[in-house]
């Protein structure tokens, strides 16, 4: 459940200081709100749902920095999982999430959160990394567990 609206209306109070310095009710968002409200609500249209860990349901933390889009959000896992790109306290490694990445798939500023989402389904699909795992023992007991069953 994605709860950027109410987290934004929340962190606001409803009120903002005008360029005058004025107090207003009305509701002014930053130019990153207005990005982030738009990603979201095309997020929650468009969820995928489906890959190796299909009925499990994992929880992610976003944090959008004041620079955004200019620089990658930070994303950790908050639901404890044996994964071979996810450590066990929730450190992510995936290359888009990175401002310099050496295979230049890392964070350019026309991504969105969209692609960040992707990204992390892309995980649970077709990018679990084997050769160059961040959790190296849970790379080695997927690989023993997958040879076991063919």
């Amino acid at each position: 459940m994605l709860t950027l609206a109410s987290k934004l209306k929340r962190d606001d109070g409803g009120k903002t200081v005008r360029a005058s310095g004025a107090s207003d009710s009305t509701h002014r968002i930053s130019i990153r709100d207005r990005l982030l409200t738009k990603e979201v609500a095309e997020l929650e249209a468009n969820l995928p749902n489906e890959g190796y860990y299909h009925s499990g349901r994992f929880q992610f933390e976003i944090d959008v920095p004041e620079a955004y889009n200019m620089v990658p959000p930070k994303v950790r896992c908050l639901t404890r999982i044996w994964h071979p790109n996810i450590t066990e306290t929730g450190e992510i490694c995936l290359s888009l999430l990175r401002e310099h990445s050496i295979d230049g798939t890392g964070w350019a500023p026309t991504r969105t959160l969209k692609d960040v989402v992707w990204g992390l389904n892309s995980l649970f699909t077709d990018l679990l990394n084997f050769d160059d795992p961040l959790n190296i023992d849970a790379a080695e007991h997927h690989l023993r567990d997958k040879v076991r069953l063919h």
